[in-house]
């Protein structure tokens, strides 16, 4: 969608936007059904990249050290914790710039993708940059869908991050659906950018071809010892106008309250819901942040009248639209 359509949808009030955002929800959506994702970080701290908001680059003292690739029996018994406690996808996180092929810690994940995968979730990963053949190894492995977050607005992405390249984050996202993968992929919300910057970062992720199969958006949670730990959190009913935007924009995606759920109220999260999300993570932990308790996600999920999707390990992409470019586009 282009931006002149979503600054329009923008301006609406508050409750035309939501009523909108609420009828294509229910169109693709009709199921009172939640996505729940499990986040677990493999590999925490020593990121050699700069981002701003991240407690795990290793530019700044943060608190959080620098770990080895976790063992697989760890992994194996988290999954199949989070398998028990009905999470439906399992994410798993490595703070790395990009995996290569040939490499002995390319060889240990795609051994643990291979395990994970046979539980039965949808398995996502994220391990930085990656290219066409490594793309390749991680589909054949078992990953269902790569999160690869294009953050923020191509224009304000050089004020968050210096030692990669937002065309970087798109050439990745291109080697991945290339493979025939699912694209996981949204934005942050609170890095210092202003409206036009969230509406570009939907603009650039709904006209990827084809559409992302779940958009995350995350409110920034300042961490102690980064550049941005002192900014300001982001709004409620800002988050539900990029949340029912997003809806519109990309009807066909998984919308995922993200990073910052532990900031809102029940009635908060409804408000959401309502707007047009339908996946959450879950569970003790999300990457360096806390997350909900399992008991409390699933008692707002049954007071809503809602229950936890089904896992499709067998999904596809949204088909793609012939009429929009096939590389994903920046301007």
């Amino acid at each position: 969608m282009i931006y002149s359509d979503l600054e329009a949808l923008y301006q609406l009030p508050l409750f035309e936007l939501i009523q909108r955002a609420r009828s294509v929800h229910e169109e693709n959506w009709p199921a009172a059904e939640v996505q729940l994702c499990t986040l677990l970080s493999i590999k925490t701290g020593g990121c050699s990249e700069d981002c701003s908001y991240c407690a795990q680059s290793a530019r700044y003292k943060s608190g959080v050290d620098a770990e080895r690739l976790m063992e697989k029996c760890d992994i194996m018994k988290r999954a199949e914790a989070a398998r028990d406690s009905g999470s439906t996808r399992f994410c798993m996180g490595a703070a790395w710039r990009g995996v290569r092929s040939g490499t002995k810690r390319f060889d240990q994940v795609l051994d643990i993708i291979n395990d994970v995968s046979e539980l039965g979730m949808e398995v996502c990963v994220t391990l930085g940059e990656v290219g066409p053949e490594e793309a390749v190894a991680l589909k054949e492995a078992g990953v269902t869908a790569y999160n690869h977050n294009v953050d923020t607005s191509p224009e304000y992405y050089p004020n968050v991050v210096t030692t990669h390249t937002f065309q970087d984050r798109l050439n990745t996202i291109r080697n991945v659906q290339d493979a025939g993968m699912a694209v996981c992929c949204g934005g942050i919300l609170g890095l210092g950018e202003d409206t036009s910057d969230r509406l570009r970062m939907l603009e650039v992720v709904s006209e990827f071809n084809p559409q992302p199969e779940s958009v995350p958006i995350n409110s920034l949670m300042p961490m102690p010892g980064t550049p941005m730990a002192e900014n300001k959190g982001v709004d409620v009913f800002e988050l539900v106008r990029i949340i029912a935007i997003a809806r519109i924009s990309m009807p066909k995606a998984k919308v995922r309250l993200s990073a910052g759920r532990t900031n809102l109220s029940e009635e908060g999260q409804t408000l959401c819901f309502f707007a047009g999300a339908n996946s959450i993570f879950y569970g003790d932990k999300l990457l360096t942040a806390k997350n909900p308790a399992v008991e409390k996600d699933l008692a707002l999920i049954d007071k809503l009248g809602m229950s936890p999707q089904q896992p499709n390990r067998k999904q596809t992409p949204p088909d793609s639209d012939d009429t929009r470019p096939r590389e994903p586009q920046t301007a």
